[in-house]
């Protein structure tokens, strides 16, 4: 790997990075949707490339299962296998054992699994994790850690914690004895829960091991924990990671994440949310998700976003047809799945050019204005439009609702994103402007 951090924003600490692999450069930030079987759903690898994505990230333990090692050796890999010629991440099987809970036995040599297709068991240990990502060839190797759910407390988390260390000496020791340094880079992952102090000891420990890892990762986060506890582990992560090495937050997807976590200094996330969401017919724009399934949808001829350069939006694909089509047609998973991931593209290419710009933290504001906002852009109806309408807000609700994480997490790199903004409301909560709760009256 060869890792060039080329611009720095001034105010926070987000940064713009130059990362070679063996498959190319991949500029960060980025986001990388997630191929769980060695496939987006319902596009193949020529139309993700097609799209300008540059990294994906595939599943070690679901691979494992099916098609199995075997045929990975025999293709030359996951790369040929599945026709993808640009960089590849694999995660090493430790959410599975957060995911999969009731399947998995955890003991110091790893990871019994009970097979959910066939009930055989499968031991998965640090090795045997690094063996498996060997066979499939990702450019980039997650260790084995010891995950527990984001919410727990007590011993388990700081016996957790600690295993993941001693897991990673076991993958190093693994992955140097089989010579695969040069094209396959190792990725340490730090664990310790919400517990600061498990944190910073972990942290110490995974840095201590610097020379022997390509980057780190921020595990054990974006399992339901409150969102001021997320951002403030992210910041104390990011504060104490080495600066020469891409940083990765793993599981974050939401817009809002994605940008609070690069001011705070992440390079690269990942998460199933924008491919997920978008068989469930939600798009994503950047005045929030829009919910394709609202019968507000049925006439009205304007694509998602008139600016996406996606091929759904640029060939003028109605909302009103993919209304008519979504949930009932696969064409329409595949639209919104085209249009959402050139999306998450598209925001983190504006975030880096604001980075080298210099004008990232007026990005920042200008973008949650119209995220948070209240004249809905966007969001609204050919009906709307011809009759001057906003959607409706709250009674007595003066302007933009932002929620109270996005803003502490924000100020705490110098960006007040209430600056200058006029009758603004600050919330607990998410924020998050989501389309549900009329869905089944409004269908």
């Amino acid at each position: 790997m060869q890792f060039e951090v080329i611009a720095k924003c001034p105010t926070t600490k987000a940064r713009v990075s130059r990362m070679t692999l063996a498959h190319g450069t991949t500029m960060l930030p980025t986001f990388m949707p997630v191929a769980t079987q060695a496939a987006i759903k319902g596009l193949t690898a020529q139309q993700m490339e097609a799209l300008g994505i540059t990294l994906i990230l595939n599943n070690t333990y679901h691979l494992n299962l099916r098609p199995g090692i075997a045929v990975f050796d025999a293709a030359g890999g996951a790369h040929r296998f599945q026709g993808w010629k640009r960089n590849l991440l694999t995660d090493s099987g430790g959410f599975q054992l957060v995911s999969l809970s009731h399947f998995t036995k955890i003991t110091e040599e790893g990871a019994l699994f009970e097979s959910p297709f066939t009930g055989e068991p499968t031991m998965l240990t640090p090795e045997e994790s690094i063996s498996i990502q060997h066979s499939i060839g990702a450019d980039i190797i997650m260790q084995l850690d010891d995950v527990v759910p984001s919410l727990l407390t007590g011993p388990r988390v700081e016996e957790a914690t600690w295993r993941s260390v001693r897991w990673l000496d076991r993958c190093v020791a693994f992955h140097e004895k089989n010579g695969r340094g040069k094209n396959q880079n190792l990725f340490a992952i730090v664990q310790g829960g919400l517990d600061t102090r498990l944190r910073d000891s972990c942290l110490e420990e995974m840095i201590k091991r610097r020379d022997h890892v390509s980057g780190y990762a921020v595990g054990g986060l974006s399992g339901g924990e409150a969102k001021d506890d997320f951002w403030r582990v992210v910041n104390q992560c990011t504060d104490k990671l080495p600066a020469d090495k891409p940083r990765y937050c793993m599981g974050i997807g939401f817009a809002e994440d994605l940008l609070v976590c690069v001011a705070l200094g992440i390079d690269m996330a990942d998460c199933v949310f924008p491919t997920r969401t978008a068989r469930f017919g939600v798009a994503l724009t950047c005045s929030g998700p829009l919910n394709l399934r609202l019968a507000k949808h049925a006439k009205d001829f304007d694509p998602i976003d008139k600016q996406c350069p996606c091929p759904t939006c640029s060939s003028g694909t109605s909302r009103a047809f993919l209304h008519h089509l979504v949930a009932e047609e696969t064409v329409a998973a595949h639209a919104v799945t085209q249009h959402n991931i050139v999306f998450q593209a598209t925001l983190m290419g504006r975030v880096r050019d604001a980075i080298v710009a210099g004008t990232f933290p007026a990005f920042l504001r200008a973008f949650f204005l119209t995220y948070f906002g209240g004249d809905a852009g966007d969001r609204r109806t050919d009906s709307d439009r011809k009759n001057k309408n906003i959607v409706k807000k709250d009674e007595g609700e003066a302007g933009p609702t932002y929620p109270k994480w996005c803003v502490d997490a924000l100020r705490s790199v110098g960006v007040d994103i209430l600056e200058g903004v006029v009758g603004a409301r600050v919330i607990d909560g998410s924020g998050a402007r989501w389309e549900y709760a009329n869905a089944a009256a409004d269908n």
